[in-house]
């Protein structure tokens, strides 16, 4: 296909992005850009990581919590 540079990344990679967003807090339309994802796709990972206690909910904001942080780092040590 002509001019589809499409790849797919890991749902690690994936949650790595979100929980980079969202290292000092930021709103669901934040994470949505900056991972480049669509609201669908978010609600999915964020109640997945919040479930995982990767990250949290206060107000309108989304923060990445201690574990959060702790897993972001071994993935990025590993090259995952």
């Amino acid at each position: 296909m002509v001019g589809c540079d499409t790849i797919r990344r890991s749902r690690t990679a994936i949650s790595v992005e979100i929980l980079k967003a969202a290292l000092e807090g930021a709103k669901k339309t934040h994470i949505v850009y900056r991972a480049n994802l669509n609201f669908e796709v978010i609600n999915r990972y964020l109640a997945l990581l919040q479930d995982k206690g990767l990250i949290e909910k206060k107000d309108n904001l989304y923060i990445t919590t201690k574990k959060g942080r702790e897993f972001r780092e071994l993935v990025d040590e590993l090259g995952l």
